[in-house]
């Protein structure tokens, strides 16, 4: 019998058959390709036991000049800085009464009743008390003086809140006169909430007596630091800044100055000579926010937005598009894209200061945070696409993955969305919510120095790939931070589990099909260097098919196995590998699957060699 090397092309193709894709490999998960051979992706470990509060879905490394390393943590409830794995709450407060709130429990129940009048909250909201006094039994001074969650709404005067003990019958006072109540900006929601019906949607979408369609956006910040400061703000929000100088312990506060934007849609500052600027901002002297408006301060001076004579600050409004979605730094411009259109924004000094010039347009892009930066070139998921521009003219980007992705896709989730990069493997990240969920589940990968794609699943909210870090940072639904590429396993909760990995070829034969191949033996071709495990191993397996498209397994194979497991010692410095795993398997078309389930356990494959003859018409 002959021995044939299976040599298959780097990435995933789903954008034809799995016949017609042979040579090639079709499905995986948890997989990357280093020198075109796939291999197992690196794992991620939790950075601390601390956990936030909300989803994260925005996240900016930076030093401080005393040299604090700085993670700037926004979520849909809250926003934190994060040093040393501990998480500082620096939420603004939107509003504080001073010896006005007072309590009223009822025997036996852990609701209290907050009476503050127009107190301006709803249900979500956070506010902290202080100065309050005991109620006279198990609701001590203690537990009131603390941050809460606000429960209910009763009306503009009163809400109830939830105490971390039940009441008794002693708890007859009110907390005293001098209760103060700090109360945080209001959250947002943690998903795109679908709206119908009578004021859903913009003017003029239905006819008359019809209701319209619209979502409520979910919470998404920008940040950006200014020197060692930090400057940031959530979509349709004001401008808050974070003063490096008063600690971690005190939280941000609304930006203060002269004209400085009153709601924005996107926050960014320049690495240019360092100039802040607010993208669909109100125009200046008003309140009426500009979707497609820029407005930006003078330089080095984040209080000054009112333009003169004297300094640079200004505006300008861009004309291709209904809104400006996001920007992102490139090497000597900044990249801006409304949801029509991609510009280029150049700093031109004197009295224009900063120019736009028209790069592309008839384009698309999902989110604010769907663009990742990457070799001197952007790259960003449209709503049906994906696009790249070197900052000169914008590209269609070949996509072999493309049916994969946008036929199962939530299109009502697409504000979630967000891009990262990995460049340590040369790879742009997307991550995504399938079609039937309303939670990241999926990612897709580019690796834009071999120009191939591959993809997964994975829950993630943010990501981050920063030079202040050691590993690309990641958010996650357990409410924490992980580093992703430190280990080899899945440490998301401070335990230690598996990564399940595998990656299955496209359907391949001898003289097209037009006889059956027996298989009787394989010989692999795979390294575990970097495994943990005393015997890490993978499951090699072989697919026959009686024709094209007729499902796996069919004909079953006949005799012997159709799947073996590679082991090697580590008894020897000279690793000893399976030397053939005997099977009789027989097909006129074939797939081949490599897979691990196992903790402890890094792989790469080569090119193994399948024993096979030909075998006869049926």
């Amino acid at each position: 019998m002959a021995l044939k090397k299976l040599m298959l092309q780097p990435g995933i193709n789903k954008e034809r058959t799995r016949y017609s894709a042979e040579n090639g490999w079709y499905e995986c998960d948890k997989i990357r390709f280093r020198q075109k051979f796939p291999e197992k992706i690196g794992g991620w470990k939790r950075i601390s036991s601390s956990t936030f509060t909300g989803i994260c879905r925005s996240l900016w490394a930076w030093n401080t000049l005393a040299g604090q390393k700085l993670v700037g943590i926004g979520t849909h409830q809250k926003f934190y800085l994060e040093l040393g794995g501990i998480y500082n709450d620096i939420t603004p407060l939107r509003a504080t009464t001073t010896n006005a709130a007072t309590f009223a429990a009822t025997n036996g129940s852990t609701t209290l009743t907050v009476t503050d009048s127009s107190h301006g909250a709803s249900v979500g909201d956070f506010v902290t008390f202080s100065s309050a006094v005991s109620l006279g039994g198990t609701i001590t001074a203690a537990v009131l003086n603390t941050e809460y969650e606000i429960a209910t709404v009763t009306n503009s005067n009163v809400y109830t809140i939830t105490a971390s003990v039940a009441a008794n019958s002693s708890d007859s006072g009110n907390g005293g006169s001098a209760t103060d109540a700090a109360y945080q900006i209001n959250p947002g929601p943690a998903t795109e909430v679908p709206l119908t019906g009578w004021g859903a949607g913009a003017w003029g979408d239905s006819t008359w007596g019809t209701g319209g369609t619209g979502s409520i956006e979910l919470r998404l910040w920008s940040q950006s630091n200014f020197g060692e400061d930090l400057v940031f703000g959530y979509r349709g929000g004001a401008v808050y800044y974070w003063d490096a100088t008063n600690g971690t312990s005190t939280r941000g506060a609304a930006l203060t100055g002269t004209d400085i934007p009153t709601v924005q849609n996107y926050i960014f500052v320049s690495d240019i000579n360092r100039f802040v600027f607010c993208f669909g901002a109100n125009t200046i002297s008003t309140s009426t926010q500009d979707p497609m408006l820029i407005r930006w301060s003078d330089q080095e001076d984040a209080t000054n937005w009112k333009p003169s004579a004297t300094n640079q600050a200004g505006s300008l409004r861009l004309s291709r598009g209904s809104e400006i979605i996001t920007a992102h730094q490139a090497r000597q411009a900044i990249n801006i894209w409304t949801d029509t259109a991609m510009y280029s924004l150049q700093y031109l000094g004197g009295q224009i200061v900063w120019g736009a010039q028209l790069i592309g347009e008839n384009t698309s892009i999902v989110s604010s945070n769907a663009v990742a930066y990457a070799n001197g070139a952007s790259y960003w998921m449209g709503k049906d696409k994906f696009y790249t521009s070197d900052g000169s003219r914008v590209h269609t980007l070949k996509c072999d993955l493309l049916r994969h992705v946008f036929n199962d896709f939530n299109l009502g989730q697409t504000d979630q969305i967000f891009a990262g990069t990995n460049e340590e493997y040369h790879e742009i990240w997307w991550f995504y919510c399938s079609s039937d969920s309303t939670t990241i589940d999926k990612y897709i990968i580019f690796n834009h120095q071999d120009k191939i794609w591959y993809y997964g699943t994975m829950a993630r909210t943010a990501w981050l790939d920063s030079g202040m870090r050691d590993y690309p940072l990641a958010a996650t639904y357990t409410y924490n931070l992980v580093n992703h590429e430190e280990g080899i396993d899945d440490n998301e909760t401070g335990t230690t589990t598996a990564i399940n990995a595998h990656i299955t070829s496209a359907e391949f034969d001898t003289d097209d099909g037009h006889k059956f191949t027996l298989v009787s033996r394989i010989v692999p071709d795979i390294t575990f260097d970097g495994s943990t495990a005393d015997s890490p191993s993978t499951t090699f397996t072989l697919y026959p098919l009686q024709d094209s498209g007729s499902g796996y397994n069919s004909p079953a194979s006949e005799g012997g196995n159709s799947t073996g497991t590679v082991t090697r010692s580590a008894t020897s410095p000279v690793e000893k590998y399976t030397s053939r795993i005997d099977a009789r398997v027989r097909g006129r078309q074939m797939a081949f699957k490599v897979e691990s389930t196992a903790a402890g356990v890094q792989w790469q494959l080569g090119s193994p060699r399948l024993d096979m003859r030909v075998d006869g018409r049926r």
